[in-house]
């Protein structure tokens, strides 16, 4: 008897009217939402200019839901066209079944026409938001919980998670949450990335590599211990080639970038400078002005003193002036009395 589960909730869904509200749905929601903050302060940070990661995000969320669609599809085609199943169900995404391979294929396809559009170099984009996408990956995850679909194998751990559903085959009882584990492993891949961006300063997408490699090591083991159908080759899971395929790519080019392209970009947006600069200019004119100001009030202090005392110098001038007359006159008084005398 299990004295502890995880349970799993009664329904996916809620009606508010006519509109359905998917728990599958929320969550890819809040996971975009989520990207999109933290890539755009990691952005900021790096020198480029807000609101920069959702203008490209805008192409692509978009791009990356399609691919994440199609690639679970083709690869899980007789879930929807083999006999007995109606192939319009493909096109139900919120009935669950993304796969994050194609999700991040197409979507860099339009992060690279958004990022075109705006002159920004597309590997610095994807390195400042790896870590929101792992992060999404981690809430967009319990939307397996809320379908009740990619469990592990049967345990009677206290964190197993409870199925009740019988749908597609589903056999009630208690399994190993891996959408829980793949949760946890994102987020320790988040943290990793921002880490090691701080402290090695990644560049050139090299961060962005570095989430795919960690992410896909965790991935390989989390999908070994899922049970739900999926094409096998040599003994493992499509999706254990597809990990262990990426994860080698992902390495090479860490490895290959470091030596080609040592470093971080000194720009990741051009002219983000140029608009710091205008601004810090405009600060500088502010305090030029006040300068002048404050020296045309010296200035005109000082006329109001020179003219204070010119006023207080005139009377002093005036009166000698008159005194110098009058001696004159006295004196010229005097020789006509002495011319006088002599007469």
């Amino acid at each position: 008897m299990e004295l502890a589960f995880i349970p799993s909730p009664s329904r996916g869904v809620l009606h508010l009217g006519p509109i359905p509200l998917r728990g599958y749905a929320f969550c890819i929601i809040i996971g975009v939402f989520v990207a999109v903050w933290l890539g755009n302060r990691r952005w900021i940070a790096r020198g480029g200019r807000p609101g920069t990661v959702a203008d490209i995000a805008v192409w692509a969320v978009p791009f990356g839901l399609i691919g994440g669609r199609l690639y679970h599809v083709i690869t899980d085609y007789q879930l929807y066209f083999s006999e007995g199943r109606d192939w319009v169900d493909a096109f139900k995404i919120w009935e669950g079944g993304l796969g994050i391979w194609g999700a991040i294929a197409f979507g860099a396809v339009g992060a690279w026409i958004g990022a075109r559009r705006r002159g920004v170099p597309m590997p610095a984009y994807a390195d400042a938001v790896a870590p929101g996408i792992a992060l999404a990956q981690a809430i967009g995850r319990w939307g397996n919980w809320f379908n009740q679909e990619l469990y592990g194998k049967a345990t009677d751990l206290p964190w197993a998670v409870e199925i009740t559903s019988t749908a597609d085959g589903r056999v009630p009882g208690t399994y190993h949450p891996t959408f829980l584990y793949e949760s946890l492993w994102c987020i320790g891949v988040a943290l990793l990335v921002i880490w090691a961006d701080r402290r090695f300063k990644l560049g050139h997408g090299r961060a962005f590599a570095l989430y795919v490699a960690a992410y896909c090591a965790g991935r390989f083991w989390i999908e070994y211990m899922r049970v739900d159908d999926a094409h096998h080759i040599l003994g493992l899971r499509l999706n254990n080639w597809t990990a262990l395929c990426v994860f080698l790519l992902a390495v090479l080019y860490i490895v290959l970038s470091a030596r080609m392209r040592p470093g971080r970009e000194a720009v990741v947006e051009p002219g983000a400078d140029t608009v710091a600069g205008d601004t810090g200019s405009a600060a500088d004119n502010d305090a030029k002005d006040a300068k002048g100001s404050e020296n045309d009030a010296d200035d005109a202090d000082a006329a109001e003193k020179t003219d204070a005392s010119g006023a207080t110098e005139d009377p002093s001038d005036a009166d000698e002036a008159d005194a110098a007359k009058d001696a004159k006159d006295a004196e010229g008084v005097t020789n006509g009395a002495d011319s006088a005398k002599k007469g």
